[in-house]
């Protein structure tokens, strides 16, 4: 946008922002226009700190709540966090917000012209994670991913202009996948914090208990819950895919290197005998490069 700030990110944003080199798949590549890379690690940055502060995560020092106009030990509170936060969000939409992740996202929302629900719906989900810990069925975890997941790949939509019905539907599909994913991928550090993103009546059906999932290495009963849910993850995949092939340019190679990354990630929990329990197994650069091919190739013969 002509003549908007350019906001320098201080180091509790650089170190946010830094973790976009470890996610499954690239969050804004080289090959995208400058302008859709500004604006999607705009939101990264935005969801990533969401995330952060459900995690307690935060760099020490307490920046964050500074910035949010808290005490450091008002800052220990998450959910203080999460309601200031939430608080500076709505000025991104009517003032001028006082974190500098949220003055850098300002600019992305007026030039994309976003609304405020798909960041709502991020905070509601960490807020979530405060207070609701077990998820009883598979659709109750469907329901958080409403919130935890979807709304990124809605706002990927509507920052390139390609928001559709059809194609919310599919991003929702792939979203919700990739949030699967990454809860298989990190059973072990999820249950640290007292959580567990597998379904109890899963849990139930396959015989595990919170005990098994609290052992150094996987049992068969473990494994064959973890492929269980890998193969629930991939299905979604593949139904979100032809999302890839209704669009055009750097576009589809950016939505086919989303699904790819969740894809070969699968692969990497295949790869370790869908033993998740000892680390989170990470997908290579060479098969993420393989299966973003055939995605590109699958989404051709359905689009």
């Amino acid at each position: 946008m002509t003549g908007t700030r350019q906001v320098r990110p201080d180091a509790s944003s650089r170190t946010t922002l830094g973790k976009a080199a470890d996610e499954n798949f690239p969050v804004a590549p080289f090959f995208l226009p400058r302008a859709w890379r500004d604006d999607l690690m705009a939101v990264y940055g935005f969801a990533r700190l969401v995330d952060d502060i459900g995690d307690g995560d935060l760099a020490p020092g307490g920046a964050n709540a500074r910035h949010l106009g808290l005490t450091p030990e008002e800052g220990e509170d998450r959910l203080a966090l999460l309601d200031a936060f939430e608080a500076d969000l709505r000025r991104v939409f009517d003032g001028t917000p006082r974190h500098p992740l949220l003055l850098a996202l300002q600019p992305t929302v007026r030039r994309c012209g976003l609304a405020p629900e798909p960041f709502l719906g991020l905070i509601a989900a960490n807020r979530q994670d405060q207070l609701v810990r077990r998820y009883e069925t598979y659709d109750d975890l469907l329901a958080y991913c409403e919130l935890s997941a979807n709304p990124v790949g809605r706002l990927v939509l509507a920052i390139t202009g390609t928001d559709t019905p059809e194609r919310i539907r599919r991003s929702d599909e792939i979203c919700t996948a990739l949030q699967i994913v990454e809860h298989l991928q990190d059973v072990a550090e999820d249950l640290g914090r007292d959580r567990i993103y597998l379904p109890a009546e899963d849990l139930k059906r396959f015989h595990v208990t919170e005990d098994d999932l609290a052992r150094s290495t996987a049992g068969a009963s473990v494994r064959a819950l973890i492929a269980f849910e890998a193969e629930r993850a991939r299905e979604l995949l593949h139904a979100g895919t032809p999302l890839v092939g209704s669009v055009h340019g750097r576009l589809r190679l950016l939505l086919a290197g989303f699904t790819a990354g969740g894809l070969a990630a699968l692969d990497a929990i295949t790869a370790a005998g869908f033993d998740v329990l000892p680390g989170p197994p990470g997908p290579t650069k060479p098969n993420l490069m393989r299966q973003a091919g055939a995605v590109l190739l699958r989404a051709r013969r359905e689009g």
